[in-house]
């Protein structure tokens, strides 16, 4: 399992909180996924079934482009 907190832009509101989770639900090897109004993403996926890059094209489908790792 790979853990990290990604900074995304476009989150102003818990609107977009439920619009960034729903873009992620249902994804394949996603195991946790977890955002807050500041923008951080934390997401935990199992490496076997899904990359970070699907993760990020997800999100970034959804209006929320990913800026940075946060740690």
């Amino acid at each position: 399992m790979t853990t990290e907190t990604i900074q995304v832009r476009g989150v102003r509101c818990e609107r977009c909180v439920m619009k960034l989770g729903a873009a992620l639900e249902g994804h394949q090897g996603l195991e946790a996924a977890s955002a807050n109004l500041m923008g951080e993403v934390t997401l935990t996926w199992d490496e076997s079934r899904t990359s970070r890059e699907e993760l990020v094209a997800a999100m970034s489908g959804a209006g929320f482009p990913a800026l940075e790792a946060v740690g």
